[in-house]
């Protein structure tokens, strides 16, 4: 597999181009979601499962140079309310979850606020934004799961320099309502149950089973490339895998592909001592 491949200059879209494909995309996801024959989880449990397979926490108020703080704590209010609407999931064997037919359409009446969205390459306002926190919170402690993962977005532009970061580069999913959604599938034969919270300024995260896990995961990246363009720009490539290791011995079991990424990069890659934003 060769991740530094050539990405095509962004293509500005009109507004016009741009309603409009969203509008079918939208109707086109609503139709699969009723007409695919999918079965999609929806029952809740107060009642937390035994065993924990993977938890995980991340800060929701980080300091952005020339951002207004407001729309971080707006982005905590948005994943309260996102995280009432899936705390406590359980996805029984052979059930997918989908991130927004849980949550549903974002909206002021339903208390969402503005917050920060990336679209088209540029730092935008809308009301939901910032909930993509959630969405990378999930697919990471997921590919530390037997659970798979059958729709993953990843983020097409790499915002900010990777100082303090401590996961690998695009080891998250994006999303937005609601075509570009995360699913998650469970072919094991055991329940799991998936509970999300804050406490404090952390958005944090679990999967619990009925059973205990058999495997212990590593998530490797693999591959990284950083390259310049023809049409004059940056972009950054990398692969990420995933080692397997028996839950009781630490016997390692093997490695497996996971993903391919491909970015464009929106600050130039030499840059020193780069302030660290998210």
């Amino acid at each position: 597999m060769n991740p530094a491949q050539a990405l095509p200059k962004p293509v500005p879209r009109s507004p016009l181009r741009l309603a409009l494909g969203k509008l079918f995309y939208i109707n086109k996801r609503r139709f699969q979601w009723y007409l695919s024959g999918t079965r999609y989880a929806s029952v809740r449990s107060n009642e937390h499962l035994p065993h924990m397979h993977m938890q995980h926490g991340t800060p929701m108020l980080r300091e952005l140079s020339g951002v207004d703080m407001q729309l971080q704590r707006n982005k905590m209010e948005s994943l309260q309310i996102a995280a009432a609407c899936i705390d406590g999931l359980i996805l029984r064997p052979g059930e997918t979850f989908s991130f927004w037919r849980l949550v549903g359409k974002p909206s002021p009446r339903r208390g969402f606020k503005v917050g920060l969205v990336l679209r088209n390459g540029t730092i935008q306002q809308d009301v939901g934004g910032g909930l993509c926190q959630m969405t990378n919170l999930i697919y990471w402690m997921t590919i530390h799961t037997d659970l798979e993962v059958v729709e993953r977005w990843r983020h097409g532009f790499d915002v900010f320099p990777d100082a303090a970061r401590t996961q690998p580069f695009a080891s998250g999913a994006t999303c937005s309502y609601n075509y570009i959604d995360l699913q998650i599938r469970n072919p094991t034969t055991h329940s799991f149950q998936l509970s999300l919270w804050q406490k404090k300024e952390w958005l944090r995260g679990a999967w619990r089973a009925d059973a205990p896990s058999k495997h212990r995961f590593e998530i490797i990246e693999r591959n990284h490339a950083i390259r310049p363009e023809w049409w004059g720009g940056y972009s950054r490539h990398n692969e990420l895998w995933r080692k397997r290791f028996d839950a009781e011995t630490g016997l390692y079991q093997g490695e497996e592909f996971l993903t391919q990424n491909h970015a464009i990069m929106m600050y130039e890659p030499l840059l020193s001592n780069p302030e660290r934003s998210a």
